[in-house]
Parts: C-alpha cells; sequence; structure tokens
C-alpha cells in the first residue's frame, strides 16, 4: 500500500492535534466500532472498491436523517453515526471503506481518516478550516490523492458559475457574525471561483450512467444563485440503471433512491459531479 506523502504528513499531524477537539458520544463511539468489527468479519481488505463502498453504505440503510450535527460553539472533529445529513453520510462511508481497504480497523484510524477528509489540509483550526463547499471538498481531496474527479472524462461541461452562497448569506450561518470569519469564508470561494470545474447536464447523465461505476462519488449541482452543490450521495446500479444511495431530507432516512437518479433529481438541480475513490492499496 502507497499513501501520498501530503496525506502520510496530515495524518501524522492530525494525530497529535486530535484528542482535544473531538466530539463523541460514547454511543457514537461504541456504533463505530462496531461497523470496524463487523466490516473486519466480511473479509473485504482484498475486495474492489466499487464492492467495498456499497458494502460499507448499506450498513447505514435506515439511518435517521439529522441536519447540523457538526456545528457547535467551538469547531471540533464531530464523530456522529447516529444522524446522518447528505455529507456526513458520504465522508463515514468513504472514511470506513478506505479503512477496510487498508485493513486499519482502530477508532483511532477513523478518527484520522475523518479529519483528512473532512477538513482542508487535515487539521480541524477553526470554522474556516473545514470544507463547507462541496466542490471545494471535491478539490482539496484530489489534490490529497484521495479522490479523482471523473467529471470531465465523462465528457461535462465547463461549470461555470461565481460562488458565494455563505459570503452572501452571513445570517445563515452564526459563525459568519465574526468578521475574520467572514472574511476566510470569502477567501475560499474566490479560490474557487478560481478553479475550473465541469458538470453533466441533467439531460445527458442517462447516456453515461454505464461509465459510473458503484460507489462513486455524485454531487447535484443546483439552480440557487451563489451555491455549488445543493445534495450529494453514492452511486448504485439497480438493474441497468444507475440510482442514489444518500441521506434524504425527503423521507429521513438513508436509503437507496427507488427510481433512477436522473428521475430524482428535482427541477433544482441542474447536473452532477461525478468523484472516484482512489483505492489505498495502491
Amino acid at each position: 500500500m502507497r499513501l501520498p506523502v501530503s496525506l502520510i504528513l496530515i495524518v501524522l499531524s492530525t494525530l497529535g492535534t486530535l484528542s482535544a477537539q473531538v466530539r463523541c458520544t460514547a454511543k457514537d463511539r461504541d456504533l463505530c466500532e462496531s461497523h470496524l468489527k463487523a466490516l473486519a468479519e466480511e473479509f473485504l481488505s482484498e475486495a474492489p472498491m466499487t464492492e467495498i463502498i456499497p458494502t460499507v453504505g448499506h450498513r447505514f440503510i435506515g439511518t435517521p436523517y439529522v441536519a447540523h450535527t457538526l456545528e457547535g460553539e467551538t469547531e471540533e472533529l464531530v464523530v456522529d453515526l447516529q444522524g446522518l445529513d447528505c455529507t456526513t453520510f458520504l465522508e463515514n462511508v468513504v472514511v470506513l471503506s478506505r479503512l477496510v481497504a487498508r485493513d486499519a480497523l482502530t477508532f483511532a484510524d477513523f478518527q484520522a481518516e475523518l479529519a483528512g477528509l473532512r477538513y482542508r489540509e487535515g487539521v480541524v483550526e477553526g470554522y474556516p478550516s473545514r470544507l463547507h463547499y462541496f466542490s471545494d471538498w471535491l478539490y482539496q481531496n484530489a489534490q490529497k490523492g484521495l479522490i479523482t474527479d471523473i467529471t470531465a472524462e465523462l465528457g461535462g461541461d465547463a461549470y461555470e458559475k461565481e460562488i458565494n452562497f455563505m459570503s452572501t448569506h452571513p445570517d445563515a450561518y452564526a459563525q459568519l457574525g465574526d468578521p475574520a470569519t467572514l472574511a476566510a469564508i470569502e477567501e475560499t470561494e474566490a479560490a474557487i471561483n478560481s478553479r475550473r470545474y465541469y458538470y453533466i447536464p441533467k439531460d445527458r447523465i442517462e447516456a453515461v450512467e454505464d461509465r459510473i461505476a458503484d460507489g462513486d462519488l455524485i454531487a447535484l449541482t443546483s439552480r440557487v444563485e451563489g451555491l455549488d452543490i445543493a445534495h450529494v450521495g453514492l452511486a448504485i446500479h439497480v438493474g441497468d440503471r444507475l440510482h442514489f444511495m444518500h441521506a434524504s431530507s425527503r423521507s429521513m432516512k438513508v436509503e437507496i433512491s427507488t427510481i433512477p437518479l436522473v428521475e430524482y433529481m428535482a427541477k433544482s438541480h441542474t447536473g452532477i459531479m461525478v468523484a472516484r475513490l482512489e483505492d489505498p492499496r495502491l
């Protein structure tokens, strides 16, 4: 197994700083360790990622949808597997899948991987260090060598949109009442707007369904002004059609869509971005 040097440095840094910055109940730790133990017993460490990721995702089917679990008076690494929103569902599945592939199944491993995924440079350093915009999440985790954005190779179009929803709606985020925090978010938005992103328009998704693998990360692009991504989840094929495994605010639980992804998408969704989790064993 070869890990990118940047990721090794992030993990080492994270291990040294996490202890005082983690919010996790005893029940959440027990639940996490239960998942780790059960996954170890499935002997998946040699399975392809296209098998590991859906297997991990299925363990969360039926988990209640709970929003805003990461928010608090201070920024901490939140470990909460009892209630998930779309992003925390995806993050927990990615982390557990990587740990299964690496055969590194301790709670300390889980915390370090989660911080490395959720935070810029893998370091919990105040509210702006969290990757709030999912397009930024995709970019930063590609830079760390954890994922590859495959939207362009699927024939995606340039995603030309100014991203500024957080800074233009500061009243919606308690932390943005602090001028320094707001300024840091504006810097993040400027960085996002300086990059080139791609998306697959809704009317072209069906044509590329067979090139999207089970376990690929799916981000639904938003029609809302200033907002990049409205919803995220995992690709899962049912028969010969692409469906969507996600934490749903409609049904208030983690589920697999009963209809194909392209039919599930709302009018407010313009298309998708697609990323693939890198195999940490390679």
